[in-house]
Formats: structure tokens, C-alpha cells, sequence
């Protein structure tokens, strides 16, 4: 009896090591089993390297960090460089959600791979992506990558705009987000319009910006925390008609958001009659300066530089009913 008990067990043993020698176990909401990929542990990013980790950028316990970044032709050749994606990496790691631009790959590993480096460290991020979109053959997706630990997406919320008169060379990506940690009831929500401006056709796609804005608000889900967001190959004098919607305010202005240092083309839109949960604190995630890197170094992690504005967790700015008192140790 207990030779055949010893035996079981060897034989166990052996069969789980196989499994995880062979397969992976895949995705964070939806569970997936799939063989292991050598391409993948190829491609991964270093995981503590000195010359790219930085510190977190200093915030408050009850905010969370929205973020918009165009990656730049973001596919399979920069995946195949192992020091871009390592502070690729750590530029997501500083934000809760971040909405990202200009994936062009009909590889569609690159996301989960990307995800994957993310959370080399313990981290628990998780993604959602839109279809491929242009009117040409070099056709982009919009994608979402967020921090699991602060944020939950509805997927069945998760939707890209409709333009039936073909205004828009890329429609954008929606989704629904509430914050995690304080009592759903109190839990701050919101919807991100994912946004990617044709630079060729500027004033003709930001004068229906407005439209968008308004049609996602009043998309018959009672959303009216709505933050538009994206690379809109715009400055504060070709803002259009989203400028004329009552209340509208934009976090960057001023500043540039292109690696060169010389135009303003990202932001987040947001109409603060509603959104009083934003904090007014914002910013422009430099790179160059926290890597440290030359232009030349910095235009082969992207040619846009991350654009972040903060929000309290709370729905309304603040805890809104009674809050129960963590109890104290006397002992």
C-alpha cells in the first residue's frame, strides 16, 4: 500500500512538473490554458535592472492616475527590443489605467506579452483592446492596459464608437470603469474615450469631438463621468467645437507632449461640472529625463511622450455617508 501511495505521488509530481515546464496558465479574468511560448521569455523585460527601474511618482492613497500614451507603431519590431520594452514597462507601471494609441500588429500577442512583462514583478494588470481600425491598409487598434488592483472594467460596457458618416479615420474605444477599495456604492466610475486624432484631417475630426463627448455621456448607461483622451494632433488653438461644451476643461496646457519637445498633441478632456472627482493634478511623464536617455534613445520608446491626470477614488470627490472607524490595537 504504500509502495503504490509513494508511486502516485512520484507520478504526480512528475505530471505537474511537465505542465508547467509545457504550458501557462493564461489571463486574469478569464482563465486560459495555453502551451508555453518561447517567444514570449525571449522577449520579456528585464526584470530589476538598475539602469530602468524608477521610483513611483508621489501620490496620495485615495487618487488614482488615468494616463493616455501613443506607443508608435507599437508591434512586433518593438517588441523584439528587450531595453524599449523594459522602460515600456515601467512607464505603465507609474498609472492606474492607461489608454494606449497606434497599436498597428496583426499579431495579436503583442498585447498579452506586453501584460505579461508587466506583471513579471507581482504586479496584477490586465487589458482590454479594440478592433483594427483605418481607412487605408495600415490599420491601428486602441487598447486599455490597467492596474486589476485599483481599477475593474465592465467588459460587457466595452464598445467603439459608431461614425456612420465615416468622419472619423479611427473610432474610438470606450469603456466603464469603477475603482476598487472603497464600498461600491461610494466607488468612484467613469467612462474613457480612447481618441486617436488623423493628423491630415485635424480640424474636420476635433469638430465632432464634441458629439462624441456628448454621445457617450448620454449613451443610456447614466455615465456622466466621461474623460476624453487620446493623441489629438492638436493644441489649444485647434481645439474646436469640444471646446464649446459647457464646463469642459483639459489637463495639459502649455506644455508639450511630443519627444522633440515642440508641439502639444495629447490630453484628457473632461467636463468638471461632473467630474468633480478630479483633483486638477496632471502632467507630462518625461521619459527622456527619468531614464535618463538621449532624444535618439527616447524616439525609439516612442515619438509622444504619457499624459496623466489624478481622481479621487470617492464618486463625488470625497466618502459621502458614514465611514466606519478602523478599530485600534490596545493591546
Amino acid at each position: 500500500m504504500r509502495t503504490s501511495a509513494l508511486l502516485l505521488a512520484v507520478i504526480a509530481g512528475a505530471g505537474a512538473w511537465f505542465f508547467f515546464q509545457n504550458y501557462r496558465i493564461e489571463g486574469i479574468d478569464n482563465v486560459v490554458v495555453v502551451p508555453r511560448d518561447a517567444a514570449v521569455a525571449k522577449s520579456a523585460a528585464p526584470v530589476g535592472d538598475a539602469m530602468v527601474a524608477v521610483p513611483p511618482m508621489a501620490r496620495k492613497q485615495d487618487t488614482i492616475r488615468v494616463a493616455s500614451f501613443n506607443i508608435q507603431v507599437f508591434g512586433t519590431a518593438k517588441m523584439d527590443k528587450p531595453e524599449v520594452m523594459a522602460r515600456l514597462v515601467e512607464i505603465v507601471r507609474q498609472f492606474d489605467v492607461v489608454a494606449i494609441q497606434e497599436i498597428r500588429s496583426t499579431d495579436q500577442s503583442i498585447l498579452p506579452r506586453f501584460v505579461e512583462m508587466i506583471n513579471a514583478t507581482g504586479r496584477h494588470y490586465d487589458f482590454v483592446i479594440g478592433p483594427r481600425l483605418g481607412r487605408t491598409s495600415s490599420k491601428e487598434q486602441f487598447a486599455y492596459v490597467f492596474d486589476t488592483a485599483s481599477l475593474q472594467v465592465d467588459r460587457a460596457q466595452v464598445y467603439t464608437v459608431e461614425d456612420p458618416q465615416d468622419v472619423l479615420h479611427r473610432e474610438p474605444l470606450v469603456a466603464w470603469f469603477r475603482v476598487r477599495g472603497p464600498d461600491p456604492s461610494q466607488a468612484f466610475t467613469f467612462s474613457l474615450v480612447n481618441v486617436h486624432v488623423d493628423p491630415d484631417e485635424v480640424k474636420q475630426e476635433m469638430d465632432v469631438m464634441d458629439d462624441v463627448f456628448r454621445a457617450v455621456r448620454d449613451d443610456a448607461r447614466g455615465e456622466d463621468d466621461v474623460i476624453l483622451l487620446g493623441d489629438f494632433n492638436a493644441d489649444e488653438s485647434q481645439f474646436g467645437q469640444i471646446a464649446t461644451i459647457p464646463g469642459i476643461t483639459w489637463a495639459i496646457s502649455g506644455v508639450k507632449t511630443n519627444t522633440r519637445g515642440s508641439k502639444l498633441y495629447d490630453n484628457l478632456f473632461m467636463q468638471r461640472s461632473a467630474t468633480s472627482e478630479y483633483t486638477g493634478r496632471n502632467g507630462v511623464y518625461d521619459f527622456l529625463r527619468q531614464f535618463n536617455l538621449t532624444l535618439a534613445e527616447g524616439l525609439e520608446v516612442s515619438d509622444h511622450l504619457p499624459v496623466w491626470a489624478e481622481f479621487s477614488i470617492y464618486e463625488g470627490g470625497a466618502p459621502h455617508g458614514p465611514v466606519a472607524a478602523v478599530p485600534t490595537n490596545t493591546k
